[in-house]
């Protein structure tokens, strides 16, 4: 038994002629969220409050509020600003601050919190909906972080900020012409910003509009020629488009600007594989598992390489792939399938066990099969 070809992308088109596999994209949903510096209230001046003691007590607390942000106390930053809206309930301003606190320890559920507690109290004002599409975006909610985007943007139509966020998570929910149409508006303000231009190259690919991908990911490689996941995209465009040594060029060109990122050395592998070349492709493989040892993909391109040669590392690649994703019921099924031609019988039938239920769990009607296909030729020879 040998492992399956490997498919990265399913709305990849690869050109059958050429024997390319579907290449892996870096994905603009990749790119890291952040909240602007701006965002930290310059707020919170003093207010004027009908008692005079808790105008006093107010005041003291916003300052020392202040000052315990400046010298990098959070926490404690937190609890005074809390006491703050106390004297304050009404004051929206407060509750941003409390917001970009928490977010800024990664407490997203509390930032969710206290934002919409702080547009309760004013609904129009777009950087308490940035924020809290940031918040939710961190949350990996992001269906309510494009909700909360698409507000701040009609609030503030030139916030690229918020258009850049909404491209994000739309991308993330499949949506690639909407992240497309996000994206274009922050080129309308950043023209030359090479990442945008790379994230609507990459939604392209995803569409299968290979003319337009190319001519995105151009412009973005023309824009930051040291940028290395652009010629990584170009060169998953080049391949969609049938063009192969361009394709491998643009990885080359890559792997030299950015020689730590194992996805360039697992697509590499990949069209090595394609082209019969497996020594090459071997060592590409490990190549990605060696920069990048927890891209999953990696250990598991080479354990099938591994398997289809009738290696014994085979083993040693699945077992690595499992420390990653123990419940990866494709894992389990391989691992048993390399042990099992080494005459491991027992420990072989634990692991096709496993692959077993964790496809039923699932719901894989043709793994639960495969796995028992595999016991049961396990269990016919075995001898009396």
């Amino acid at each position: 038994m040998t492992a399956p070809p490997r498919c990265f992308a399913d709305t990849a088109r690869v050109a059958a002629a050429q024997g390319v596999p579907a290449p892996s994209l870096q994905m603009p949903s990749q790119m890291p969220f952040q909240m602007p510096s701006q965002m930290l209230p310059q707020m919170l001046p003093l207010l004027a409050q009908a008692n005079q003691a808790d105008d006093d007590r107010l005041n003291d607390l916003i300052r020392l509020g202040r000052e315990l942000v400046e010298a990098g106390k959070t926490s404690e930053a937190i609890a005074t600003y809390q006491q703050a809206s106390t004297l304050a309930p009404d004051n929206a301003r407060v509750f941003s601050a409390i917001g970009f606190l928490q977010a800024k320890q990664r407490d997203y559920e509390a930032a969710v919190e206290a934002y919409e507690q702080a547009i309760r109290l004013d609904a129009r004002n777009p950087d308490f909906y940035y924020a809290l599409g940031y918040s939710k975006a961190n949350l990996n909610d992001n269906e309510g972080a494009a909700e909360a985007y698409r507000k701040a943007t009609q609030l503030k139509p030139d916030y690229v900020e918020a258009f850049l966020g909404l491209g994000i998570v739309l991308s993330r929910q499949e949506d690639y012409a909407g992240a497309i149409e996000a994206y274009r508006q922050v080129l309308t303000r950043r023209p030359n910003d090479a990442r945008i231009h790379e994230s609507i190259g990459t939604a392209y690919i995803q569409q299968e509009r290979y003319p337009e991908a190319l001519e995105a990911l151009r412009r973005a490689v023309q824009l930051s020629p040291r940028q290395g996941s652009a010629f990584l995209n170009l060169g998953v465009a080049f391949l969609n488009s049938g063009n192969v040594s361009e394709g491998m060029a643009a990885l080359q060109k890559a792997a030299t600007l950015e020689p730590r990122n194992g996805l360039i050395y697992l697509q590499l592998g990949d069209i090595y594989k394609a082209q019969g070349n497996l020594d090459e492709a071997l060592i590409q493989y490990r190549r990605a598992v060696s920069v990048q040892p927890s891209l999953t993909e990696a250990h598991r391109a080479l354990g099938e390489l591994y398997l289809e040669r009738k290696d014994v590392l085979a083993i040693v690649a699945f077992r690595e792939l499992l420390e990653l994703a123990p419940e990866d019921p494709d894992a389990h099924y391989y691992l048993g399938v390399a042990l099992s031609a080494r005459d491991r019988t027992d420990e072989a039938i634990t692991r096709l066990e496993q692959a077993r239920n964790l496809y039923a769990q699932s719901n894989n009607e043709e793994g639960v099969k495969k796995a028992e296909d595999a016991l049961a030729e396990l269990q016919r020879n075995i001898r009396p």
